[in-house]
């Protein structure tokens, strides 16, 4: 059974090509593509700023062919915040978002967007920023409390952002590879020191090139995507991009 995908994000729609999927059936569930970017402003995209200075094609065409919504707001002031309220429907003050670099945010049993999907017959599916932490045993280890066990059916990604080390991506529970090499520090002149290519010094996996990040994430959503091309389920996918807020 064919479905079409209904592109939906708390904060900005997006877009992926699904067309393969074709017409649905009027009583299909629809896919659904969460798309999360990170700190971007209400006025960069085009289509809620037309003096914007960043040109965001692909969003305006969203806009134009779908829906604005133009009275949203972050649940917190920082980005990890932002996704445990997405993830969770909560309030991030619920819980003590400082631990997130060392033991998950969302505890076990708390009904996730990707368990609630799949209570409904859905195949989730993450590739991106988690960020709302695992429990660290040390990386060599099966990284605990991250997406596949709170509801997503697979993951690929990084366990927070592209200027805070380690940098490794994961993929389900486990590194693909140990961030034993080291990056120094890098930032650029400007009004602000975190600005432009900018990223902190730490461990970094011999396989991540910080530029390539972004690149790879839509792939590996691509890949989910087509993989899930010939399947009876709807499918769930929570894309969530570590930009714009360090390129």
């Amino acid at each position: 059974m064919n479905r079409q995908w209904l592109l939906c994000s708390s904060f900005v729609l997006l877009s992926l090509a699904c067309d393969c999927f074709g017409p649905a059936s009027a009583e299909a569930a629809p896919h659904v593509v969460i798309i999360l970017v990170d700190d971007m402003g209400y006025g960069d995209p085009g289509c809620f700023n037309p003096e914007s200075k960043i040109a965001t094609p692909h969003i305006n065409s969203l806009a134009r062919d779908g829906m604005r919504f133009t009275d949203a707001h972050a649940p917190g002031p920082l980005c990890h915040m932002s996704r445990y309220g997405l993830l969770t429907g909560r309030y991030p003050f619920r819980t003590d978002v400082g631990r997130w670099n060392k033991h998950a945010l969302i505890e076990p049993g708390q009904m996730t967007i990707a368990s609630l999907a799949k209570s409904q017959g859905y195949r989730t599916a993450m590739v991106g920023k988690w960020h709302v932490g695992f429990d660290e045993q040390g990386y060599d280890q099966p990284l605990p409390g991250g997406p596949v066990d709170r509801g997503f059916d697979s993951y690929f990604g990084i366990r927070a952002s592209t200027d805070i080390p380690p940098y490794f991506y994961i993929r389900n529970d486990r590194a693909v590879q140990l961030p034993t090499d080291q990056i120094e520090a890098n930032n650029s002149d400007g009004w602000s020191p975190i600005q432009g290519a900018f990223w902190r010094a730490g461990g970094i996996a011999p396989d991540l090139k910080l530029d390539n990040v972004l690149p790879r994430f839509t792939n590996e959503a691509i890949d989910v995507i087509e993989q899930h091309a010939g399947l009876e389920e709807p499918l769930l996918l929570y894309l969530a991009y570590p930009a714009p807020h360090t390129p």
